[in-house]
């Protein structure tokens, strides 16, 4: 099929004019005094979410221009994307066109409805699919450095963390400690440190992010609970320590969370206050040398085995909100299971249980009920210094958490996405092989384009945040990749037919694992209405 990179650039133009017009929009019917009144924003909720999940898809399109460049196979699915966005907005815009600004006709019609018949047809998804079909592992343009760290994790994923991924899930185990040990020798804890507290960080530059994200991409395809998220809260807590540590703290801690000596948490949630962490409420009231700790928190993954918990509480009033949030470092033994206590060198005891999920088991999530628990002063991160900085240091380290999750996302798809072409290619449907049948190349064929947009997305996002902008990036690529996750693993159950019901087949753990992924690391309904369509809007505003 003769599709040309002219195509895409023709539709994802298209597609960004009319995100740019309905941004405007919401920013006249939103803006008070070059801000965003928030209340004034949720009048437009519908609107709002719907051009923050198109506007990052439209970002990811743009990104993969670039990455068409690079080949045929490259160049059809970044036509191929282009065509799914610009579908996807139709459908978004009909009926509503007024709404979304559009007063003057429709934006698909002349060169732009070529284009977007040449994207959507049957023969750019038959060609895609032939060379899917032969080889799923699509073109990725690693570095040559990057490239051995990708085959090194992978072969220890394959070797280590798959064969035991299906026991784990099934029986909800603890996470082995062979597949900590081994990741700890291979330095992934320390990917993200810098070199002089031990880890393998040479700088703030983008292969170390980049290298992060490879790596967790190639744990999560061998299982997201059992490896694919063990290197988040490591890198949640030292990017916290090494914002607004001080001196000492990062001596203290960042040396054995380079080594993996010290397992890490982070408790943030609370029952009554999920993505409102500015309401939150468990307490950390200032009495001689130490804060005493009263509250529950709760979705604490991995609380139990970690000897780390980063802990946001509040030290001033309810009524200042984020400016009275402040982080601590809590230092505990590690304990196996599913419900465990903790009793305070200091005084106070912590108690804690695990909730039953669905999927993403083995770290198990906790909820920890605090009682006048005694955390020394000197684990105020920052010290007094950041005293109320709690709020500031957590978002901080969340981009990077939200740009791990992106790759945590892409390594479910690219394991759904591989069964799904394996088992097309070994499976006869009314005596032909289910990989001929048009319906599923067109399914596979538009994965292909989906991994694609996806992990080109996020190596560009993670270039610009370790630059030292992308904020903005990370959360649009979180939840386009996570959107993606989950559709895509349905799309792959479904190839399976019944088997894919089956627990002895992967694709049905692959499924239940995605769904979490727009959950967790920023609900993508906040990501979308307090991230992403705000710092649109203010960009506007600035204008």
């Amino acid at each position: 099929m003769d599709v040309t990179l002219e195509q895409a650039r023709v539709l994802v133009g298209a597609c960004r004019g009319v995100v740019d017009g309905a941004v405007g929009r919401l920013a006249e019917r939103s803006g008070r005094g070059g801000r965003v009144d928030l209340a004034l924003l949720d009048r437009d909720q519908g609107l709002a979410y719907d051009v923050a999940t198109v506007a990052g898809r439209v970002t990811a399109a743009e990104h993969l221009l670039t990455y068409g460049e690079l080949g045929a196979l490259e160049r059809h699915l970044a036509v191929l994307y282009a065509g799914e966005v610009a579908a996807d907005l139709a459908g978004r815009l009909a009926g509503r066109e007024v709404a979304w600004a559009l007063d003057a006709g429709s934006p698909w019609s002349g060169g732009v409805g070529a284009a977007l018949a040449a994207a959507r047809s049957p023969g750019l998804l038959a060609e895609v699919a032939g060379a899917i079909l032969r080889d799923p592992d699509l073109p990725r343009h690693l570095g040559g450095d990057l490239a051995m760290v990708r085959a090194s994790f992978r072969a220890f994923s394959e070797a280590r963390v798959a064969p035991v991924a299906e026991e784990v899930h099934r029986d909800d185990l603890d996470l082995p400690e062979p597949i900590i040990a081994g990741l700890a020798e291979m330095g992934c804890f320390g990917l993200s440190i810098p070199e002089r507290f031990g880890g393998f960080a040479e700088g703030e530059g983008p292969d170390d992010l980049l290298s992060m994200m490879v790596v967790t991409e190639e744990l999560s395809r061998g299982s997201l609970g059992a490896a694919g998220s063990l290197i988040t809260r490591p890198e949640i807590l030292s990017r916290a320590l090494l914002s607004g540590g001080t001196p000492e703290q990062r001596e203290r801690w960042l040396p054995g969370i380079a080594t993996g000596e010290l397992m890490c948490a982070v408790a943030v949630t609370e029952p009554d206050h999920g993505s409102d962490v500015a309401g939150l409420t468990v307490s950390a009231v200032r009495d001689g040398d130490d804060y005493v700790v009263d509250g529950t928190k709760t979705w604490c993954t991995f609380a139990g085995r970690a000897d780390l918990v980063l802990l946001l509480a509040r030290t001033g009033t309810a009524g200042e909100r984020h400016r009275g949030l402040s982080l601590f470092v809590l230092e505990k033994p590690p304990y196996p299971g599913h419900a465990w206590t903790h009793e305070g060198q200091g005084g106070g005891r912590i108690e804690a249980r695990a909730i039953g999920t669905l999927g993403y088991r083995g770290m198990h999530s906790f909820e920890l009920a605090f009682s006048g628990y005694r955390v020394p002063a000197v684990n105020l991160v920052g010290g007094t210094e950041g005293l109320g900085r709690g709020f500031y240091l957590q978002v901080d380290a969340f981009a990077n958490g939200r740009l791990q999750t992106a790759a945590r996302a892409l390594g479910v798809m690219q394991a759904a996405f591989e069964a799904a072409v394996t088992y097309a290619n070994a499976r006869e449907v009314f005596g032909v092989p289910l990989a001929a049948y048009q319906l599923t190349q067109a399914k596979l064929a538009r994965m292909a384009a989906a991994i694609a947009a996806c992990r080109w997305f996020s190596h560009a996002a993670a270039r610009l945040l370790a630059g030292g902008d992308g904020q903005l990036q990370a959360s649009m690529v979180k939840s386009v990749s996570c959107l993606a996750a989950e559709w895509l693993t349905r799309e792959a159950m479904q190839i399976h037919g019944g088997m894919g019901y089956a627990e002895e087949y992967a694709v049905s753990r692959y499924f239940v694992d995605a769904r979490v992924l727009s959950i967790f690391e920023g609900a993508d309904e906040t990501l979308a209405l307090r991230v992403i369509v705000r710092r649109l809007i203010e960009e506007r505003l600035r204008l």
